[in-house]
């Protein structure tokens, strides 16, 4: 007679440790802090109202201008370069934006706002393949010339926007519940994640900031690469700029101050690598909602202004250094 043997349950703690162990939390460091930073504000701000309807689309309203700037920067991340200036494009974008929508109407005021990152876009992308001057100082110097700009145009002053047409398509409306911004992010998102993973174009990307010399020895264009990056970040910025002026109906040079570290920073906690060869849009999209939601939790906290500075920045840090730990 042939006696069955049959196991003895494993015990519930090793079959728990069995599934956390089945998780790659290096890989997913940065979904994994999403989720711990939100089941904390969700437990901690329970009273204050964080988990209604009205303040989880207001975050998403609040980031979606972070969101599509931060997908452009993975490009500019990943081919090894940065973009200081996309916080002033933002506010120049803004302004040319506004006063053409005075003069000539809505069309117009679309083309010119995008036109503003064509040009600003071309000359980075000149300037650090032709010249040879680093992304970092082009960008830099550039940051400077559009703030001025803007500051110039608009005589420092907030130029209102009264086409509702305008301000419901690149801000201020809702298609049913959602935001119109949520699927402005959306839209980047895809796209972006597309042409990262799936075209050539993302390759060649991630070839260039992952070595350079090899890449242009294996026939990639590593300037061209280069160029189209740049000019990306400054059309994602200008874009960014027009949803601005559409969400607050009006062009400011005082918009995206400061933007340009928000959105590195949602591109690093994303998984993106600062030195190049590595980036993830979605993460970069994750990171961008993940400042915004730090922001929106601090705020309803109640802390003071250089309270919340001091913990976001640290929250920031210490996320980072996670990331860090994958490479």
């Amino acid at each position: 007679m042939t006696e069955i043997v049959t196991k003895p349950p494993a015990p519930a703690g090793a079959t728990v440790g069995r599934l956390l162990g089945a998780v790659d939390w290096r890989r997913n460091v940065t979904y994994i802090g999403f989720v711990v930073i939100f089941a904390f504000f969700a437990i901690y701000l329970n009273d204050e109202g964080f988990l209604t309807q009205t303040n989880l689309l207001n975050i998403i309203r609040q980031t979606a201008h972070i969101s599509v700037m931060a997908v452009a920067m993975t490009f500019v991340l990943a081919a090894g370069h940065i973009d200081l200036s996309v916080g002033s494009v933002v506010g120049l974008a803004s302004v040319t934006t506004a006063l053409t929508i005075q003069d000539w109407g809505l069309v117009a005021g679309i083309v010119a706002g995008l036109l503003t990152g064509v040009v600003v876009g071309t000359i980075n992308g000149w300037l650090t393949t032709r010249i040879g001057i680093p992304s970092f100082l082009v960008t830099l110097a550039m940051l400077g010339i559009a703030k001025g700009t803007a500051m110039w145009v608009s005589d420092t002053a907030a130029v209102p926007i009264l086409d509702d047409g305008y301000n419901n398509a690149f801000g201020s409306g809702d298609l049913g519940p959602v935001p119109i911004l949520g699927f402005w992010t959306l839209g980047a998102a895809v796209l972006g994640h597309i042409a990262l993973k799936k075209a050539a174009f993302g390759r060649k990307v991630l070839a260039t900031g992952g070595n350079e010399t090899a890449a242009r020895f294996s026939g990639i264009d590593t300037k061209r690469i280069t160029r189209r990056v740049l000019f990306t970040s400054s059309i994602a910025a200008a874009v960014a700029g027009m949803l601005y002026a559409g969400r607050f109906h009006s062009g400011s040079d005082e918009f995206g101050t400061g933007d340009e570290l928000s959105v590195i920073a949602a591109a690093v906690l994303g998984g993106t690598s600062l030195f190049g060869g590595m980036g993830t849009v979605i993460g970069s999209v994750i990171g961008a909602l993940m400042i915004g939601m730090i922001n929106n939790g601090l705020l309803l906290m109640g802390l003071e202004f250089h309270q919340q500075l001091i913990i976001r920045g640290a929250i920031i840090l210490l996320a980072v250094a996670a990331v860090k730990k994958q490479d």
